[in-house]
């Protein structure tokens, strides 16, 4: 298993999403506890345009946004709801520079992919964008030219640290299982097969640098064969949802090579330790049947999703004990 990720083995790391308003804290917090493979956290808590669809569609080339009553939808011309969501991330990539910008190691950021976009955001009618082919194929478009342009904008602000890239893809199952709502909410937009699904993040990939894409799913059901046949180098998603049926599909894009981030530790305040998530990880390490000492290599510790329904101080011991969890596994396998 040869792997190309730059972050070091055995490093721990966060989804994105943290509790709070105060994003130069937030920043502080992670690339503190979490220093291995620190991110720009999410803060959604500060309103709309700082949540996920809202951040990332401040990246958006030439299709502005605009906020109704059902969410997120695509409009003529620019406006407050796109300038207020512009300022949230230019106030949190200065934040990124502040704390981080003499920064050597590896940093991760995150946007929604494009079907998770594609699946909440509105046409003007008031479908959903992933109800039209191709509008799906413009605003893909549009989200990968705004996407390069995000990651040069990323390193010229952190010019020593190496960057990664993570593509969140919750609505993902429900694109593909013809699960997302029409806005009656009495029916559902028809089902996406699987190879244009593959086929569209593929070239959103192409974006990011080989080695450093990562995509993510929190849902059930996390299409880890689709993520690695679109080109990910590393796949994150909700252990606790893992089923013993997904156990080949997993072996087999670890034996390929791709890093997998282990959602192991809850999202919402529970009681948690060191040793419990220690022994999580190595119960499904040895369930898949791979080497021990392969596992620093291969797997990345992480909550199960992200952490904004949490409380402070429980975001703060999480990620206090990925760190040592991830140490100690580390330590272990030599």
């Amino acid at each position: 298993m040869t792997r190309r990720q730059p972050w070091r083995p055995g490093a721990a790391t966060g989804i994105g999403s943290l509790p709070g308003a105060d994003i130069v804290e937030a920043t502080r917090l992670v690339f503190g506890e979490l220093s291995d493979l620190p991110y720009l956290p999410e803060l959604p808590a500060r309103g709309a345009g700082a949540d996920m669809i809202g951040r990332t569609a401040a990246l958006l080339v030439d299709l502005p946004v605009e906020i109704v009553p059902s969410g997120w939808r695509l409009t003529a011309r620019p406006g407050r709801d796109l300038r207020v969501a512009r300022d949230f991330l230019d106030r949190d990539l200065d934040a990124l520079e502040q704390v981080g910008g003499e920064f050597t190691g590896t940093v991760k950021v995150q946007v929604a992919g494009p079907w998770t976009v594609a699946a909440s955001v509105e046409l003007p009618t008031g479908h959903r964008v992933v109800s039209d082919h191709g509008a799906t194929r413009d605003l893909a478009e549009s989200l990968a030219d705004g996407l390069a342009r995000h990651i040069a904008d990323v390193r010229r602000r952190l010019p020593a640290a190496s960057i990664v890239v993570q593509l969140d893809e919750p609505s993902l199952p429900a694109v593909l299982s013809g699960q997302v709502p029409t806005p009656s909410g009495w029916g559902s937009v028809r089902s996406v097969p699987a190879s244009d699904v593959e086929q569209t993040l593929g070239r959103m990939l192409t974006v990011v640098p080989e080695g450093a894409r990562i995509v993510h799913c929190c849902a059930s059901d996390a299409p880890v064969r689709l993520f690695a046949g679109a080109g990910a180098d590393a796949i994150a998603f909700d252990a606790t949802r893992l089923e013993s049926r997904s156990f080949d599909a997993l072996g087999e894009v670890i034996e390929a090579g791709i890093a997998i981030l282990l959602g192991v530790v809850p999202s919402v305040d529970a009681t948690i330790s060191v040793d419990e998530v220690v022994e999580r990880v190595e119960r499904l390490w040895q369930a898949l049947g791979f080497p021990r000492a392969q596992l620093p290599e291969a797997i990345v510790a992480t909550t199960a999703c992200g952490l904004a329904g949490a409380s402070p101080g429980y975001a703060r011991q999480v990620m206090s004990v990925l760190r040592d969890a991830s140490a100690r596994l580390s330590e272990e396998s030599e």
